[in-house]
């Protein structure tokens, strides 16, 4: 036994770990990648060592761990298998917390597995390459080479009740073991009460049999059982977080399950658990996972009821209502899977408001008195004189206005009622929680951007989200850092936004479904997403912006099988460059008319990989006005209507002072010519594009 242990790896495989003559540590933002130079080495203690090796340097990259090689290699953590030389354990011990009465045992600390762990042990170990129907054959296999099959105490754990039980058996067709109560009985209940001999009747109602994925092994320093105890835990959360019941009757059986559905939702897993998913997609999921699982439960129900040879009218109408289900288990189905698939989360996130705000508008105030709300941490006689004189007098010219001081602008915002004022003096101001504007209020910075700063610390889904009918932002630099969605989300009502600048980390300017956005004099940038990502159904009226330094530019979503209204949008005097996707792409469903590729290169999706059903296209770079190139430009424009006829709206143009490269002018044309077709924008002129990594306008079907 313990040389078994010895020989299988931390994934619960059998494959033995070859030494390691060298590592190369990639890391990227997104990611860290590590690759490993192996030679065959016979030397026994060398390959222990190096062993010890790869789990300290694995510590190090997936635990974030700041430490130096030398002091991890002393670390026995609990995700240290690696490490198989050691004599003894290599998994934590989980102490329970039933009580003082309680006399259960410990049990191995297997959940918290790092997502690496589970990845590779679900695509080395357990499925491989398998297809949905050959899920269950390849998981028993699995379980054959690392489960101990008798004589292992575990704890029978449900909702219930946890129960101490020895394993005498394991069937791995059925995924059940075979156990026997150790007595006297131990016990743990939770609302009922269990005797010896109910324990007993209810092993014998299911014949000694219990699922595999209910039981936890007893912690054991040998390390005899440290595989077993993985094994359950890889088989656990898999029929938890990964499998569903409509996997298995796929129509199309002919897949790579791990990569299709495996992969996606262990990712969204672990994004959901660090806190990088809106709690409003997240509930969302949860909701069509539930829909889902009644509507295929109610359609199984009904589909072995129907007789094959029967043309009764019963059946008939039961088989109509069984299409119905069909097709609503199929839109459920496709739902999830653009929640689940990254890019598809990326370009389509979730269409309603899902997440309703706490914050209710408070309208004027009884009184009729008006407030301005003063931010200052501290105040110079000369800055108080001078505001004085250009706002505070002024605006309280009339007499039923009050002046009100803060020390940071949540607070301020927070005690706003309609008509309201805030005024932000210079200084940098850390906020740990988001700011809800539900009121029509102004907010300006008395003097320039860069010295009026509002900077977010604490995670949370938006920066700053605005609800109120007419919110004005002037003179202010937000500084973004953990918000999920966005720094900025204009959710409903109006936001004018003039002279700000918009230091983003994640998502940028978020523009609703029904929701209008000004912004005028603007820089965004540092967007991991959008800079501005515009809904269906909002008016968006750019003019006089920088967009620059974002994964995409500007990202218009058309959700044309749901919605009618597409956006209204005004595109002036913007300098949009240095994305490294698209300056200006639109997303549209792949059941459209698609032009044919005409580009030498395969499209890709704005993730940098290959779309089998994208394609997008872009405009080059412009020439240097010194350059000696032989090509002339030749400034294009296309007339483009937004009342159904085209050739009617000369005053609204195309502009581009661009010169296209001839393999990019014609997939440049489709992309143009989406968008003109979908009469989405009301003006674009004057706009500049430059060194936009994948072209200037784009098209991505999903």
């Amino acid at each position: 036994m313990e040389q078994k242990s010895r020989e299988t790896t931390s994934a619960g495989g059998m494959e033995p770990v070859n030494t390691m003559s060298d590592v190369s540590v990639v890391d990227l933002s997104s990611f860290v990648n590590v690759e490993l130079d192996v030679e065959d080495n016979n030397n026994g203690n060398g390959d222990s060592a190096e062993r010890h090796g790869v789990s300290a340097i694995t510590q190090a990259l997936f635990q974030n761990d700041e430490e130096d090689e030398d002091e991890s290699d002393d670390d026995d953590s609990g995700t240290d298998h690696f490490n198989t030389g050691k004599s003894g354990t290599q998994l934590q011990r989980c102490e329970r917390h039933g009580g003082v009465t309680s006399s259960l045992p410990d049990t191995f600390q297997t959940n918290h597995l790092l997502f690496y762990e589970r990845f590779k042990a679900y695509q080395d170990y357990v499925l491989g390459d398998c297809k949905p129907s050959e899920v269950k054959a390849f998981t028993a296999d699995y379980l054959e080479k690392v489960v101990e099959p008798c004589d292992w105490l575990a704890l029978w754990s449900t909702d219930v009740f946890d129960v101490l039980v020895e394993v005498r058996d394991v069937e791995l067709k059925d995924l059940k073991a075979c156990v026997r109560l150790v007595l006297p009985l131990q016990c743990d209940t939770r609302g009922c009460e269990l005797t010896e001999e109910s324990m007993e009747s209810l092993l014998e109602a299911t014949q000694h049999k219990v699922l595999l994925q209910e039981l936890q092994v007893v912690y054991e320093e040998s390390g005899d059982f440290d595989q077993t105890a993985l094994a359950l835990e890889h088989l656990r959360f898999f029929y938890k977080h990964i499998w569903r019941q409509w996997d298995e009757e796929d129509e199309d059986d002919d897949f790579d399950y791990f990569v299709r559905c495996v992969e996606p939702r262990l990712r969204l897993y672990y994004d959901i658990l660090e806190d990088r998913v809106p709690t409003g997609l997240v509930a969302e999921y949860q909701s069509l996972l539930e829909k889902c699982s009644q509507c295929f439960q109610h359609f199984s129900v009904l589909r072995s009821g129907l007789s094959p040879d029967s043309d009764s009218e019963l059946d008939n109408v039961s088989m109509v209502e069984g299409l119905k289900l069909c097709d609503q288990l199929e839109t459920f189905k496709r739902k999830l899977h653009i929640i689940e698939n990254p890019l598809l989360r990326y370009v389509l996130g979730y269409k309603g408001n899902a997440r309703q705000q706490c914050v209710q508008s408070r309208g004027p105030r009884t009184s009729g008195m008006k407030m301005v709300h003063v931010v200052a941490d501290s105040c110079s006689t000369t800055q108080l004189q001078s505001l004085l004189s250009a706002r505070l007098l002024p605006l309280c010219s009339c007499g039923d206005t009050e002046i009100q001081f803060h020390r940071e602008p949540v607070s301020a915002v927070d005690s706003c009622h309609q008509g309201d004022v805030v005024i932000i003096l210079p200084g940098i101001y850390s906020v740990n929680s988001s700011i809800f504007i539900p009121d029509s209020i102004t907010v300006e910075g008395f003097g320039f951007p860069d010295d009026v700063v509002i900077e977010k610390k604490n995670k949370g889904d938006s920066f700053v989200e605005s609800t109120g009918a007419d919110v004005r932002l002037s003179n202010i630099k937000f500084i973004q850092h953990d918000a999920i969605e966005g720094i900025l989300c204009v959710r409903q009502g109006t936001l004018n936004m003039e002279n700000c600048v918009l230091q983003c980390e994640t998502t940028g300017v978020i523009v609703r479904t029904s929701a209008h956005l000004n912004m005028n004099m603007c820089d965004l940038y540092g967007s991991k997403g959008a800079g501005v990502e515009i809904y269906p159904g909002s008016v968006c009226s750019l003019v006089s912006n920088g967009i620059h330094h974002c994964k995409d530019g500007i990202l218009i979503k058309d959700f044309a099988d749901d919605l009618d209204v597409m956006p209204s949008i005004t595109m002036e005097n913007n300098v949009i460059h240095n994305n490294e996707g698209y300056g200006v792409i639109l997303v549209k469903p792949s059941t459209e008319h698609r032009a044919p590729a005409d580009s030498e290169d395969p499209a890709k999706d704005p993730a940098g990989q290959t779309a089998e059903d994208g394609q997008l296209g872009g405009v080059s770079d412009p020439p240097s006005p010194t350059s000696s190139s032989s090509a002339t430009a030749q400034p294009e424009s296309t007339e483009n209507g937004t009342d159904g006829d085209v050739a009617s709206t000369s005053g609204r143009k195309w502009q581009f002072s661009r010169q296209l490269s001839r393999n990019k002018e014609k997939s440049c044309s489709r992309a143009v010519q989406d968008l003109m077709d979908h009469q989405i924008f009301v003006s674009i002129q004057g706009n500049q594009f430059k060194r936009n990594g994948m072209g200037d306008f784009g098209t991505f079907f999903y």
